[in-house]
Order: structure tokens, then C-alpha cells, then sequence
């Protein structure tokens, strides 16, 4: 299917899920992570800090700011050509900033400034996620001309591995 305008509805349902349940994972691990590194600087234990540092800054940079930078491409792309879409996109392009940002500013941050900004982090990411699932894919589902099956083809970024699809297939791999 290489005509967004001939979109497989249950294609585009099940790709949504698939985002959503990715959305979810990310942040409860995200969640998780955030909250080890704010109990070891509760408890004032140094070595714990540091080891939760280094694993929450790990998944920032391997998991979270890639997952930004692949929607900004496919996932983004039809959005933001069309009038409808155009503000929320750029509003969420300013959110990848900002967490981009904040992870750079927790990369060198300890005790209390790295809980802060680490909550920061979470905080953030939850209310883009909320956008993205209740205000772009939805959009994304509903526009002529525009698949998010297509769009988020073959990105484990944005559906996870356990759900990448293969790219113009729209359909999602087990």
C-alpha cells in the first residue's frame, strides 16, 4: 500500500496500539528509573546515586532522544504539511528541545539537581506522550493522505521491537 488515501483501517488501529503501548512502556520505565535516582538521593546514598545516574542518563541517550528524533521525520512529516497540524507539531518539536535539553542538563547534574531535573524529564515526556496519543495520531489516523501505519513503518523507535512493522507492509510483526 503505497497510497495513504487507501489506508487498511485495522492497519492504522493496530499501529496506534502499538505506539500507545510502546508510549506506556517508555514511560513506566522512564518513571521507574526516576524514581530509584530520587530514593538514593533521599536516603544520601552516593554509590546508588551514581549507578541510577548512569543508568537513567544511558536510557535517555539510547532510548528516549532516539525515540524523539524518529518521530520528527515520518511520524511528524504529514502533520506538519498540512494546516491542521502545523502549530501542534511545532509545539511538540519545541518539547523534544526541551527534553533534549534537560537530559544534557541531568548528564552533569548530582544529588538534588539531578532528581529535579530527572523529574523534569519524566514530567515532560508524559504530558508529549499524552499529546502525541490523544492529539497527533489520532489526526494522523483520521487524515486522507496521511498513514500512520506508513509512518511508522520498520521504526522500533516509536512501536518498540516487539512491534516493528515492515516498512509498506502495514502490518505489525509478533
Amino acid at each position: 500500500m503505497n497510497d495513504p488515501s487507501e489506508k487498511d483501517p485495522a492497519a492504522e488501529a493496530e499501529a496506534l496500539a502499538a505506539v500507545e503501548k510502546h508510549h506506556a512502556s517508555m514511560l513506566k520505565r522512564l518513571t521507574a528509573l526516576t524514581d530509584v535516582l530520587t530514593g538514593s538521593v533521599e536516603k544520601h546514598d552516593t554509590g546508588a546515586e551514581h549507578d541510577a545516574h548512569e543508568v537513567l542518563l544511558e536510557w535517555c541517550e539510547n532510548e528516549l532522544v532516539p525515540h524523539a528524533l524518529a518521530e520528527e521525520g515520518p511520524l511528524y512529516g504529514g502533520p506538519r504539511n498540512s494546516a491542521e497540524g502545523r502549530l501542534l507539531v511545532e509545539g511538540m518539536l519545541a518539547e523534544h528541545k526541551v527534553i533534549v535539553g534537560l537530559v544534557e542538563e541531568f548528564r552533569g547534574a548530582r544529588g538534588v539537581a539531578a532528581a529535579v531535573a530527572a523529574g523534569a524529564i519524566q514530567r515532560i515526556f508524559a504530558l508529549h506522550l499524552d499529546k502525541e496519543n490523544k492529539l497527533l495520531m489520532p489526526f494522523v489516523v483520521s487524515s486522507p493522505g496521511m498513514s500512520l501505519a506508513q509512518a511508522v513503518a520498520g521504526l522500533h523507535e516509536l512501536v518498540g521491537e516487539e512491534h516493528a512493522h515492515h516498512r509498506g507492509t502495514g502490518h505489525v510483526t509478533q
